[in-house]
């Protein structure tokens, strides 16, 4: 086991062992639940060793249900979970949860309350005798700085604090892997950005593997090397945050990290024509149904200069930027548009749009929704 060296507050060295960070991979995945539509449809994905990998997406995408086939908690109906390219689950081979070498930080931290803090990270380590028990223990609170809280009860800790201490437990043992489901969705906004920020931190430190189940498309590009976002059981893409944003596979892919306006338009000679301009459509069939989408971000918006005329039907103060409602002619719905604050006077009502074409994405129309 590989050690490191670790400054705690109080400016004390301790030496910990750091863990081998496990490479986990899901290989054909499907699952169900009581002979129901299914809950996961054929999904195969890898998180390398060392790296934090977000599951993305909507309520009921397959996103937990797959972490907990990791754990150990489900079993799928069909396919396998390779641990190092070793089987731990699959037709032939189930490996129980706690021989796997995987932690799991649960949603609502699930500390004992009549346990200490330090009983509370010392739970899982059974395997060691209870003086090495305690010295793993506190090594793992002074990672998350609560170490000088290892006598108290849970129910004197934050909710940020109670989730550290979750992390600590799940990290004593010194896990190949570790997943993470929702660990933030408890904590108010304010918390989530230092919470995230220091467990991110946590991670690097201990070198496990991280798998984390989110809804939430900005903390995924915060936290994730890799992002896969995940829609009614199928897996839709794999990639970097850059990936994903700057070139999604979808309409749904696009909305999913960015508001929208959607435009109507048929391809024609490898461009569409909507109300805010003619966009490329190259590689699309001629008479083929296409979708239009541009970010909130796509237009530039002057009181004399520009392409598009647009009239201002409300506008809305939100801090460093504010949201404008555009009526244009030819579009159905109004055109939603962030602008920097002061960059129009307030009395502005006839103004002129310019569109970055960096900011519009065309796509064949289907039947999803953004």
């Amino acid at each position: 086991m590989t050690e490191t060296s670790e400054r705690r507050q109080d400016g004390r060295v301790t030496t910990a062992g750091v863990a081998f960070a496990s490479r986990l991979s899901f290989e054909n995945i499907s699952h169900s639940f009581n002979s129901h539509a299914e809950t996961l449809r054929n999904v195969s994905l890898s998180a390398e060793p060392g790296e934090v990998l977000c599951l993305l997406g909507p309520s009921g995408s397959g996103k937990t249900t797959l972490l907990r086939i990791a754990a150990g908690i489900e079993t799928q109906r069909s396919g396998r979970v390779l641990l190092n390219d070793r089987e731990i689950s699959g037709p032939n081979v189930f490996v129980p949860p706690e021989s796997r070498s995987i932690g799991l930080v649960f949603q609502d931290f699930a500390l004992f309350p009549h346990l200490t803090i330090l009983e509370n990270v010392k739970f899982g380590l059974t395997a060691l005798s209870r003086e090495e028990a305690k010295r793993e223990a506190l090594i793992s609170l002074g990672r998350v700085g609560l170490d000088a809280y290892a006598n108290s009860y849970p129910h004197v800790l934050s909710g940020g604090e109670q989730q550290r201490v979750a992390l600590a437990r799940a990290i004593a043992p010194r896990p190949g892997v570790l997943l993470m489901d929702e660990p933030f969705s408890g904590l108010d906004s304010r918390l989530k950005d230092q919470v995230r920020a220091e467990t991110l931190g946590i991670l690097r430190q201990s070198r496990s593997t991280a798998v984390v189940v989110t809804h939430d498309a900005e903390e995924a590009m915060r936290m994730g090397d890799r992002i896969a976002l995940l829609r009614n059981g199928e897996l839709i893409q794999t990639g970097t945050a850059e990936e994903l944003f700057n070139s999604p596979v979808s309409l749904f892919a696009a909305g999913f990290f960015s508001e929208l306006n959607i435009f109507d338009g048929r391809a024609l000679s490898g461009r569409v024509e909507t109300p805010i301009g003619i966009f490329d459509a190259n590689g699309i069939q001629d008479g083929q149904a296409v979708s239009v989408a541009t970010r909130l971000s796509a237009f530039d918006v002057s009181e004399s200069v520009g392409e598009i005329p647009a009239r201002v039907v409300s506008r809305r103060f939100l801090g460093v930027v504010e949201m404008l409602e555009l009526a244009v002619q030819g579009a159905e719905r109004h055109v939603r548009a962030r602008i920097r604050c002061g960059a129009l006077a307030r009395t502005s009502r006839d103004v002129w749009l310019n569109v970055r074409k960096s900011d519009v994405l065309v796509f064949e129309s289907r039947s999803e929704n953004a």
